[in-house]
């Protein structure tokens, strides 16, 4: 049995990817004597769509394409750090499916939509056997890989320095996810290139400027500004541990 190819189609009388080469709803109909018509076959629907973007291959994370787990990434931010806030989420499928994630909120803070980020993507994974997260927050990515999480709930949620953990509220829910699922978080440099991150980083944003955002009830208007001060200077090595 031949395998399945995607088609895709850059540039011709219809652009777009196409699951087959001939017939009405094929893809040879759209570049037959169209001028400059821009056209290649992949193996992956995700190749696919970076030929459309594109997107060359060694631009891409290498795990997006190996087939063998869900890569996932993840971004998070507030205009104003607090402000109004939103996530982003690109799951990317061993078979080569893609879905896309966002959300807004009214009133937040950068950490808690990188952890959102994070909430949403693994909500959305249920029974996945191997997920590869990736996040440009070393405050998500630090306090699991680096144990200081955990050490936060065994002292009741209280850090290294006696001050009380931030945010609560959604760690709790992250350590419920990351126990219910076999996830690897990798850190990526942001606003490097990376595409997923990019692409991220673009629904953060759409999900703010379309409105109707959400009220976040975890976070407390009330303590705003002794948060953002923790969150600021929230590193390595300030006390996060």
């Amino acid at each position: 049995m031949a395998k399945k190819k995607y088609y895709a189609v850059r540039n011709g009388k219809q652009t777009g990817i196409f699951d087959q080469w001939f017939g009405p709803n094929g893809a040879q109909i759209q570049v037959t004597g169209f001028p400059g018509a821009e056209f290649k076959s992949f193996p992956t629907r995700v190749e696919a769509e970076q030929f459309l973007l594109g997107i060359a291959k060694e631009d891409t994370a290498e795990e997006a394409l190996d087939g063998e787990h869900t890569t996932v990434f993840t971004d998070g931010g507030a205009v104003g750090n607090p402000g109004p806030g939103g996530y982003g989420v690109v799951l990317l499928f061993p078979d080569g499916r893609r879905q896309e994630l966002c959300g807004g909120f009214k009133l937040t803070t950068n950490n808690r939509m990188e952890l959102m980020g994070c909430i949403a993507a693994l909500e959305a994974l249920p029974g996945e056997t191997s997920i590869v997260l990736h996040s440009d927050s070393r405050y998500l990515v630090d306090a699991v890989n680096k144990g200081w999480v955990f050490a936060w709930q065994k002292r009741g949620w209280k850090k290294a320095n006696g001050e009380p953990a931030l945010n609560i509220d959604l760690w709790k829910r992250l350590l419920k996810l990351l126990d219910e699922s076999n996830v690897v978080l990798k850190w990526v440099k942001g606003h490097a290139g990376n595409v997923w991150n990019e692409r991220c980083d673009q629904l953060v944003h759409e999900a703010i400027r379309k409105g109707d955002l959400q009220v976040d009830a975890g976070y407390d208007t009330g303590t705003a500004n002794k948060r953002l001060k923790t969150e600021l200077i929230d590193s390595p090595h300030s006390g996060l541990k």
